[in-house]
This record gives C-alpha cells, structure tokens and sequence, in this order.
C-alpha cells in the first residue's frame, strides 16, 4: 500500500491523528469520510506494528450498555461494506457466536444479558445444551447448562480492516505517514497545538492519541492522566483439528476463559485468565514492532489443558503456534475515550482492553463526532476519560490493578462485583474505626467506602450471586435503621469544591439550572445542564458568603465535575475554584431521631423552625466547629456534616458514645442506595446522563427558567418543553418479592417493549425490588392503566409504576 513521503510532510492539519493501528485508522477514515480535508496520520513504525497485527479477531456486539453495544453494532455494519467501499479485503465473517455456561450463575447471567439485548434491538437467543451440541458438535457439552446464540457476531483479520480504513481514508483526503515518530506534543495556553517530528513540526487544531500501550507515558509528557498498562495476552493456533470448517462459530466458555475462532483452516484458542501477567513495567523498547514477548508456557498450560476437555478433538491436532503478545488494559477494563480535562484540543482513543477490533468502527465515529460537535454525540461516561483520577497513573498501583483487569473480561459480572487489587488507595478518617466494627469496604473512584456491615469483622467479605447476597438482610436492617430510628452513613468521599470570588455567584447561576443566587446558609439542589438540555452534573450548592460557595458531587464524578465548571469560568471572570475534597470528612446522621441525637451534642438550635431543610450552618460538636447541612439522599430528616479532617475522628467518636439511647446504627452505601432509589432520587451516569434534560427526568422543579441572566441549556430545555418530552422517568416495584433489578432491563406494557431500567435495588421498606427507568411516551400509556411488566432473566414480572415516589410522596418526612 502506498504511503505519504516524508518529504511531502505538511506543516499544518486540522486533526493530526497519532499511532496506526486500527483505532488510529479508524478515526483517520472517520475524520476525512465527514469531510475533514486535512487530516494527517502519523505512526511511528508501520501500520498495525504495535498490537493491531496479533489481535485475535473476534467482532462482538453484546456489550454492557445501550450505548457501548450500539459502537459495537456499528463497528459490524462498516466492517460489511468496508471491503466493497475500499477495494481491500477485510477477512469478515459473520459466523455467529455461542457463548455457554457451565454454571447456573453463568447462565443467569447470559439470560439477563439476552433480556437486556432486546432493549438494544440485537437478535441474542437463549439456547440449550442439545441447540449448542447441534450447532457446534465439536463441543463437549455434556457440563453445560445453557447459553446465548448472537447469529450477527463473527471476526475478521485485523490488518486487513486497518488496512481497508487506511484506504479509506486516503481516498477521502487524508494523508499517512509510517516511520515518523512524534517526538514531542506541543502546547500553548492550555491548549495542544501541534506536534514536533524528526522531519519538522506540524500545527494542528486537534491532536488525538491513538497510541495503545504507549498511550499512557506519551500523554505524561503534556500532563495528560491515561491510565492503562500492558499485560501479556496468550493464545494458540492448531491446525489439523478433525471436524472443523469455516462454519464454525465464535465459541466463548467464560468459566474456563476460554474463547475458540475458525482461523484459515486452523482453531485459535485464546483466554483471559483470572489472574494477568503485567509487561512492559519498566518502558517498552523503542524498536518495539511486531515483536512477540517471551511469555510462559507453564502460564497458558492449564488453560490448555482446559480446551482439550472442551473440544477434545485438540488431543489430536498439532499445535502450530504459541503466541504471547502484549495488549493495554485499564483499571476498570473500560478503554479511555474523549477530550482530555487538562489540555483542551487533546483526545484521547486508547486503552481497548483486547476488544480495539470489535470497537474500532464506533470509536472512530463518536471520536469524529466529538471533535466536529464540541461534545460527545451520546452519553459515553463510562468510558470518558474525565472518569480517571490522578492517582491511577501510578505505576504501582497500575501495575496491580491489570493483573486482575484482563480477567475480569471474561469473569462473572456479578452486581457489586468487588475489585480484590490495589485497595486501600483512599481512605476516609474513620476507616479503621469502620473496619474495626464489621464494615465491609468497597471501592470507588480509590476511595474505600463501607458498602455494608457485618455482624463480626471476620464476616465482612462478599459472596456474589445473582440473587440476595450473603449482605443483603445486614443491608436491609440498616435500611429499615434509617427509616425508623436513625443511621450513621460515611460520606467522606463526597467530591467537595470551594468557589469564590466578587464573580462566583454570577459564573454559577450561568451553569446551575436552578438559582444559586440566593442568602448565605441556603443549600440548593441543581443540575448543570448543556446546550442540548441534558444533564452534565447533579450535585448541591451551599452558600457560604456571598462571594463564597461549597459545591458537593460524587466521588466518581469529581474530576469531571470540576473540569466542567473550570471550563465555563470566563478569563476575565474574578473568581476561583479550588478542590478541597481532602480538606473535610463528611458524616451523615439520617433518621427520626436524627434531631434529638444531635440536639443531645451541641448548644445550637437544631429545631425545624430555627434550623430548616435545605439550610447550612456552622455548629459547635465535640470540640469542633461542624458544618451542618440540612439535605437528604435517603428521604429522612437528617444532616450532613462536613469536619475538617484532623476533627472527623473527634466527631464520629462522640456521636457514636451519645448514640445508643437513640437506637443508632451505622449504615453502608448499599442501604443509601436502596433508600434512594425507594425515594426515586436520580443518580447521575445511570438515571439521568448528559443524553437526559431535567424535563424527561422530572427535576424540572430544580430548573428555574425565569432567573436574571438564564444559564447554559435554558433555550433547549424551553423547545422541549414546548414540544413535549419524548421519554419519562418513572418508579417501578416488582409485585414478585423475590426477583431482583439491577439495570437494563426491559420494560414492557402489555406486549410492547416501551423503555428500560436505569438503576435498581430492593425496597425493603415497599417490599419489592424497586427501579428507576425511562419510557417512550409515544408507546407507554398513562402509569395509572397499569398493564407494565419488568423482564428479568427472560421472564416478565408484573409492575406497579408511578411518576411520583412511592416512598413519602409528600415529602413530610424531610421537612418535619
């Protein structure tokens, strides 16, 4: 294939694309196919020379979102008309997949999962163990349960397709360079402005890294947090296997990590152990191209060894290839996607956890689209690169972390699922003291937060099932400790911003739906919404002065949040944002007899008439001074406390001696949740995402259209209203008290598919698995006709629903 010069290299593009595997390729073609006439393409060594050449192949579509599998979906679609577009043969097939189970927990599983694909109109079919040994007879199938049949997946051969896009995109206009490394990502003024080869500089107006498992140290060099980390990736090749032929389908055992692929005539056996070998810990080599690693045999042996059981006519084949070849996995085993928070005009498309074949068409597209747009085309936060934190590109801690992200690809997705590695990252004051009385932690964002407690700390672990956990009745007396007495929550991790300045209040009520300008002490309740009307963050604002603000979010959201509002702050504005999230524990006493504990420890009126919902002062408790906020996630009275963090050991000790008499107890984030969902309170990323504006999601009550100077999305929101919502959100419970919702799935009205859940978990207060979900309010009729079903596992369980809480509907709990 013809390629660029380096002679003929231009000094400027509007995106210069750098690395030319299939991701890079992808956005390349992407870009020029949208008409972006000066794209350039930049690869260090040749096309595909890092990971690209030894991908497997595999093209799946089933992912775990609407939005994930729909780049999966589209991935498929181009990859069939790819080889007709450009001339260059692909190597695609779509043989279908079979993926099986041999446990009950699998299969439950792989049923959930085929609900849920209804929801994103992929064909996935429950299948038996005599439909599998029918359709793939070279399977033992004698141990297995079950499974799910995708007749559209299949494969291809990755240098092809990456060869095909690059044509592609020469053909529409952009242009390609192999043997040009970039040396160095130029800067200025907070933005990415070009780069620096050997053969000269280029300006560019956007730079996109495309760079795989070099990613990470490429992007420290300009400040640039993506945190990934290569791992060796085994698998084997096997010719002369009687039986098989070109018919044979994609064929996953996820209980032995196993995965099998037709391959020219030979069978490729591939895995994802539980247990990952890191590479590359200490730089990978420059001349890294298309090389191997050395691997360990005695490593990949019992996965072997596994497969002959599976597919016993390996006893008798050759083994004609064992191959080990690194590949780049995150934390969380989502790759790292979008516009990078601390250099503007700088994206990042890397860490593809060995699924870049299968995601590459979709990434290219929404990569594109983000740059032509100004923002993602669709909610894709879980695998925006805003998630990641600063402490996640620590090399040890990634170095941990890898070893059990590969795994867990092909692990049982068990909700709650826990990471085992790199704990104890982030820790709140009262960690130990928790620890010490039972609580079992679990991890967001580093941070060790206590999910729930056990009677003895020696019970504080997890047995993960899909029904109720070995956690759930300590959850549930927590639960009902919140509605009837009073709770103990650790909230510490909450992200925490302080802003201030002659401007602050003006800068906020332009981003804040709702009015923050409003007296000092007031807790206000708001979304910031974007051009579109959609919701970027959920979270309070607390006036503390009138050029003084404290801004509350969730853990997960910290980095995004702040880069959200930091982005809107205008140059000239006299303000300051200042991330003080280590600064202060947080202590959440909620309950009935939330007043009188508190009322008990401090000199301060908290009465309702002297201290009312939605207000903020300082109050003397133990022998610190506490700020007292009067707000609520669980739909009880009840206060948060904010305490620099060298008092938060001083409090929580004082509370918990005054706090028997009271009935308290402490309660984990798994009751805050049951407790929240049973109140229908929203909770960002899954029932109200940038895709959903304040009007479909019912917070229209937080929106304030009619405030001097309005605020970002306010026009959009006024077309919807006009127009009116084409979805809505409402609240679910099971009739059935034995079934379970966790997300996804589908809900029906009579025989009609009219939305999904969002979110879910058991109300133990309404006696029922309770969920959040959208409908279609062209196909959804009235809540009150009834006629609504949930689908879990392939059965549809009859619903009550509501567009109010079902919980204190009222409010008169809160405000008592």
């Amino acid at each position: 294939m013809a390629t660029e010069r380096p002679d003929d290299l231009p000094r400027r593009a509007s995106v210069l694309v750098i690395g030319g595997g299939v991701i890079g390729c992808s956005v390349a073609y992407h870009l020029a196919r949208a008409g972006v006439t000066d794209v350039v393409l930049l690869e260090r060594k040749q096309l595909t020379s890092g990971t690209t050449w030894h991908a497997a192949g595999l093209v799946g579509q089933l992912r775990t979102s609407i939005n994930m599998t729909e780049l999966a979906r589209y991935t498929s679609e181009l990859y069939l008309r790819l080889e007709a577009e450009t001339g260059q043969a692909t190597g695609y097939r779509r043989c279908g997949s079979i993926s099986i189970a041999t446990t009950e927990e699998r299969l439950e599983e792989l049923k959930r999962s085929a609900s849920m694909a209804k929801v994103f109109g992929l064909e996935v079919n429950v299948v038996t163990p005599g439909d599998i040994a029918a359709r793939v007879p070279l399977l033992h199938t004698a141990d297995v349960l079950g499974g799910i049949h995708i007749p559209s997946d299949g494969y291809a051969n990755a240098v092809d397709v990456t060869n095909a896009l690059a044509r592609g995109a020469r053909t529409a206009g952009a242009r390609i360079f192999e043997n040009l490394p970039v040396t160095e990502i130029r800067r200025a003024g907070g933005r990415a402005t070009g780069v620096t080869t050997e053969r000269g500089d280029i300006d560019a107006d956007c730079v996109v890294l495309c760079t795989g498992m070099w990613t990470r140290a490429l992007a420290a060099t300009i400040g640039v947090n993506v945190p990934l980390h290569a791992c060796e990736h085994y698998y084997a090749l096997f010719e002369s296997v009687a039986g098989l032929d070109a018919s044979f389908p994609v064929v996953r055992d996820y209980d032995a990590y196993t995965y099998y692929k037709h391959d020219a005539g030979r069978l490729l056996v591939g895995a994802f152990e539980p247990h990952a070998r890191p590479w590359g810990m200490d730089g990978i080599p420059e001349d890294f191209s298309f090389d191997e690693i050395a691997g360990n045999f005695e490593h990949f042996e019992p996965v072997l060894e596994q497969a002959m059981v599976r597919l016993p006519a390996l006893e008798s084949a050759g083994l004609s290839t064992f191959f080990c070849g690194p590949e780049s996995f995150t934390p969380d085993v989502r790759y790292h996607l979008g516009q990078a928070p601390e250099l503007d005009n700088c994206f990042v498309a890397a860490g593809l956890n060995s699924i870049g074949l299968q995601s590459a068409g979709g990434i290219g597209r929404v990569i594109t689209e983000w740059i032509r747009l100004g923002h993602p085309p669709s909610d894709l936060w879980e695998v925006d690169v805003r998630r990641n934190h600063p402490f996640q590109r620590n090399r040890k801690y990634l170095h941990e972390r890898v070893s059990e992200s590969l795994g867990l690809l092909y692990a049982t997705h068990y909700p709650y699922r826990q990471y085992e590695t790199a704990r104890g990252v982030r820790k709140s004051p009262l960690h130990d003291r928790l620890q010490a009385i039972g609580a079992c932690h679990g991890e967001v964002a580093g941070w060790e937060r206590p999910n729930w407690y056990a009677p003895e700390p020696s019970q504080a672990r997890y047995e993960y099932s899909y029904g109720q956990q070995n956690w759930f009745e300590h959850s549930a007396e927590e639960h009902r400790a919140v509605r009837e007495r009073v709770g103990l929550f650790d909230l510490s991790s909450f992200g925490k911003f302080r802003f201030q300045g002659p401007d602050a209040a003006q800068v906020l009520n332009t981003v804040c739906g709702n009015d923050v300008d409003v007296r000092p002490g007031r807790i206000v309740y708001t979304q910031w919404l974007n051009d579109r009307g959609g919701i970027e963050a959920d979270l309070t604002v607390t006036r503390l002065a009138e050029d003084d603000y404290l801004i509350v979010t969730a853990a997960a959201t910290e980095v995004r949040d702040f880069h959200w509002l930091q982005t809107h702050i205008p140059d000239d504005a006299r303000c300051v944002l200042t991330n003080v999230t280590s600064a202060m524990g947080v202590i959440s006493i909620m309950g009935p007899n939330a007043r009188a504990l508190l009322q008990s420890l401090t000199p301060d009126d908290l009465s309702h008439e002297a201290f009312r919902f939605a207000r903020s002062r300082e109050i003397q408790l133990g022998y610190a001074m506490v700020r007292a906020s009067r707000i609520t996630y669980v739909g009880e009275l009840g206060w948060e406390l904010y305490i620099p963090t060298e008092f938060t050991v001083g409090v929580y000790d004082t509370i918990v001696a005054a706090g028997e008499p009271f009935g308290l107890a402490h309660a984990g984030y798994h009751a805050l949740d049951s407790l929240r969902i049973e109140k229908a309170y929203r909770h960002w990323g899954h029932d109200i995402t940038d895709e959903d504006t304040a009007l479909e999601a019912g917070l229209d009550f937080a929106v304030k259209f009619d405030k001097p100077g309005g605020f970002i999305g306010r026009e959009a929101l006024l077309r919807d209203k006009e127009a009116g919502p084409t979805k809505r959100l409402l609240q679910f419970r099971l009739t059935d008290p034995e079934a379970l919702l966790y997300h996804n799935e589908p809900i029906w009205h009579e025989d009609t598919l009219v939305g999904h859940i969002t979110s879910g978990a058991y109300g133990h207060t309404l006696g029922g698995a309770i969920g959040l979900g959208y409908v279609d309010t062209a196909k959804a009729p009235d809540p009150a006709e009834g006629g609504f079903s949930i689908e879990v596992a392939g059965e549809r369980i009859p619903a009550e629903v509501s567009s109010r809480p079902l919980y204190d509907p009222g409010n008169k709990r809160i405000r008592r």
